[in-house]
């Protein structure tokens, strides 16, 4: 039986940050069309997707501060955004 080559675990960090690119776009696309508003929507993806980059994470054994970008970073990533939208919906509601 013929083995397959080794893959390598990790992604390159190039390939995770395509990856957080096009996961931000169609979070985006999916708020446009949220039924509570852009922002609103936005936030609740955004903190879904928190969620589960973290459960990815913590499934896939990645470590916490590993020198390629993983899906812990991703985590941050995401919780920097949540945080920036939620403080422009507080400040549009005031």
């Amino acid at each position: 039986m013929a083995q397959l080559p080794n893959l390598p675990r990790e992604l390159r960090s190039t390939q995770v940050l395509v990856r957080f690119c096009l996961r931000i776009i169609i979070l985006v696309i999916f708020a446009a069309f949220g039924s509570i508003g852009f922002g609103r929507s936005l936030a609740a993806l955004l903190g879904m997707s928190i969620i589960l980059s973290a459960v990815i994470g913590t499934m896939r054994r990645e470590p916490p501060f590993d020198a390629a970008l993983n899906h812990w970073d991703e985590t941050v990533a995401y919780a920097a955004l949540f945080t920036l939208v939620s403080g422009f919906n507080q400040a549009a509601v005031v």
